[in-house]
């Protein structure tokens, strides 16, 4: 398969999917545990969400529930069609209480914003993990993203890292559904590049706090940057690029 392509395969959708139609689990993961008496939100490092903004996420993660199921039948298509694994099927949906914490992080980093401007742009409360093998990786991962866009995903985000010098190497991925419009996102790993993720994943969210000083950061950086460098290219990984955007429906 040529590297970087969107060709489609011939794969017929129902026949791959009629096995998982009536077999997917759903579910999401615990509920918030910081609600505060005023019907708000508190959490770590004196993050907040008002009651009002608090009811808009409960509301906003609902819809991502419901919009999951759906979602996690083209995926699980996918990675079968493709040939790879799916990884942390069951931490698919982002719990309440992480997307509130990161709601109340981008307000207090951004005060221009509202809720609804932050809750528009977050990518991530369905997400997924496919894995190949190195060998097999550049073909799967033109494979699975090939089948998600011919089934109506529309390709929103593209990072590949791979090519980096120093850093996380990987592929993320965010589509938006259609139907119910909502975004998710698909990470594209190899054992080794999930490995990483996993061991500096603690490393990360440290990072990433509003309390943490700008010398820590750098610290922790440098820490993640040495486990990244040990993670092999796959052949072609770095040349990977996404499938073209879907057309816009002529309207009139």
């Amino acid at each position: 398969m040529t590297i970087g392509t969107t060709t489609t395969p011939a794969i017929g959708r129902g026949l791959l999917t009629a096995a998982f139609a009536t077999a997917l689990v759903l579910g999401a993961g615990p509920s918030a545990a910081g609600e505060s008496g005023d019907g708000g939100w508190k959490g770590e490092g004196g993050l907040t969400l008002s009651a009002a903004d608090n009811s808009k996420v409960d509301a906003y993660a609902d819809r991502a529930k419901e919009a999951e199921r759906s979602i996690s039948v083209d995926v699980r298509t996918a990675a079968l069609a493709s040939g790879g694994e799916l990884v942390g099927f069951d931490h698919r949906l982002k719990t309440t209480d992480s997307l509130k914490r990161k709601v109340a992080t981008s307000l207090k980093e951004h005060p221009e914003q509202n809720v609804d401007t932050v809750l528009r742009g977050l990518s991530d409360a369905v997400r997924y993990t496919l894995q190949w093998p190195d060998g097999t990786y550049t073909d799967g991962v033109s494979t699975a993203s090939a089948l998600l866009s011919a089934w109506g995903n529309d390709s929103t985000k593209w990072s590949n890292t791979w090519g980096r010098s120093s850093g996380y190497k990987g592929l993320n991925t965010g589509w938006r559904a259609p139907g119910s419009g909502q975004l998710f996102e698909v990470q594209f790993h190899t054992p080794a590049s999930k490995h990483a993720q996993e061991v500096t994943h603690l490393l990360y969210e440290e990072q990433r706090l509003p309390s943490t000083t700008p010398a820590r950061k750098t610290e922790l950086q440098a820490q993640q940057d040495a486990v990244f460098a040990a993670v092999p290219l796959p052949p072609g990984a770095d040349r990977l690029t996404g499938p073209a955007p879907l057309p816009v429906p002529a309207t009139g």
